[in-house]
């Protein structure tokens, strides 16, 4: 490492960097990736398209999520430094996989942190009068600098801010639910029978709900956070073992007792799209001041999933540097550890992509999400693959998993099958079949652009 502490390569993610990460530091930094404007905002919608068959929604994204998680837990005991998931593709399916899913998997988080800051803008800037382009933008110039600063402070800003996130979504369900139980106060009309009341619970059809499972596995991309988080600690392996156990499960029931008691609380038909359901359940509870508290606790929790879609995605491009596989600049970090031309070359393009949106919302930017939407299916899908092209190493060698994926290889192959189901109900469903042929694009381009770039490393060599 040089006097400035700069460092000029690694072979693996964990190198170069600062292990000043703990384990309390790593799940809630997966769970700040998982719980966002998706929970406060987005689920509306969903609500909207399945009614309260949307629990059922969730449950399955969830289940799908817990298999990929466990099947990440298991390759990161047998090799604790391969970095994150996306070095175990490597391990398993070679630098090829690797680079696409590398890539694919930062262009994501990218369009999903501009996202994240016009969502928060709109909370902002009409409170303080502005446009919301600089909200936006400030927003992502404070995140960024949080996470120039040292990796464990960023640890120590997640830590508290998700914290605060679990603590309010606790003492919201405590609160709705001393209502619907009519202990606040009289009824204002709740009850456990509005699940099945206003036409069935299934009032779409089955199909609406796996029409939005797409959405939901989008809302609950992040637990594999916890693989890039852990190389920055001392025990990449155990404490992946324990985000695994605990993280997906946790925000599954956040999720589901929440949304539940809401829809008890108010009848599905009556939440509007894009207004956020916990607001609406406490403005017709009526307690002084909780609608207020709760906007911050959105902003927190927006702001919160922003500053981790800046970590994940200067992690992964500061990998995929040490592999070759992007800039060799990139590699370098800066005096206390963090990666911070790669922290700055992710803000820059969130920053740029939240200027489109301001300009172009429907043409540019509903592109970009379009062609990012469905690539974080493609990205599970090489972690399942890995994991059973190196299992199978490991039966031909003689070997047993420290943390075996749970009934190898039939829930393995079931998680390829469920995440295939996804991608054919997107490819026939109107709404989301752009997603599928964009991200197929974007898969493609980012494929060539690999065969380019080793090409031209072979031909340096």
């Amino acid at each position: 490492m040089a006097k400035d502490g700069a460092t000029d390569n690694g072979a693996g993610m964990g190198a170069g960097l600062a292990h000043s990460l703990r384990s309390r530091h790593v799940s809630m930094i997966a769970i700040g990736g998982m719980i966002g404007a998706g929970l406060f905002v987005n689920t509306s919608v969903m609500i909207q398209g399945a009614g309260p068959l949307v629990l059922l929604s969730y449950v399955l994204a969830g289940l799908i999520v817990f298999l990929v998680m466990r099947m990440l837990g298991e390759m990161a005991i047998d090799s604790p430094d391969s970095g994150s998931f996306v070095g175990h593709v490597r391990r398993g399916l070679g630098a090829r996989a690797a680079f696409v899913t590398g890539w694919s998997y930062w262009l994501f988080w990218v369009v999903v942190a501009s996202v994240e800051a016009k969502a928060a803008a709109l909370i902002v800037a009409p409170m303080l009068g502005c446009p919301q382009l600089p909200v936006a933008l400030v927003l992502i110039g404070a995140m960024t600098g949080v996470n120039m600063f040292s990796v464990r402070g960023y640890g120590e800003f997640e830590f508290w801010f998700s914290l605060m996130k679990i603590t309010a979504i606790g003492l919201f369900s405590v609160i709705a639910g001393l209502a619907l139980f009519g202990m606040l106060g009289p009824s204002f009309g709740g009850t456990v029978a509005n699940l099945w009341d206003q036409g069935g619970f299934m009032p779409h059809g089955f199909s609406a709900s796996l029409s939005l499972l797409p959405a939901i596995l989008f809302t609950f991309a992040g637990a594999e956070i916890a693989t890039v988080a852990a190389a920055e600690t001392d025990n990449p392996g155990r404490n992946i073992v324990q985000a695994i156990r605990t993280v997906v499960i946790r925000v599954m029931l956040f999720y589901l007792c929440s949304l539940g008691i809401i829809l008890c609380l108010v009848p599905w038909n009556q939440i509007q799209p894009g207004h956020s359901p916990f607001l609406e359940v406490l403005h017709r509870i009526g307690i002084p001041g909780a609608e207020g508290a709760m906007t911050v606790v959105v902003l927190i929790a927006i702001a919160s999933c922003l500053n981790s879609t800046l970590y994940v995605t200067s992690r992964i491009l500061f990998e995929m540097a040490a592999h070759g596989d992007a800039p060799h600049w990139l590699v370098r970090t800066g005096p206390s550890g963090t990666p911070r031309r790669a922290i700055s070359m992710g803000a820059a393009i969130a920053a740029l992509m939240t200027v489109v949106a301001a300009t172009f919302p429907s043409e540019v930017f509903g592109f970009l999400l379009n062609a990012s939407g469905a690539v974080i299916l493609f990205d599970y899908l090489m972690v399942v693959f890995a994991q059973i092209s190196l299992r199978r190493r490991m039966h031909r060698a003689g070997r047993s998993p420290a943390f075996p994926m749970l009934l190898f290889p039939y829930l393995s192959w079931l998680t390829v099958g469920a995440i295939v189901l996804v991608m054919v109900t997107m490819m026939l469903t109107p709404d989301t079949r752009i997603q599928i042929e964009l991200g197929s694009v974007t898969l493609m381009l980012i494929l060539a652009l690999g065969l380019v770039t080793q090409r031209r490393r072979d031909g340096a060599s």
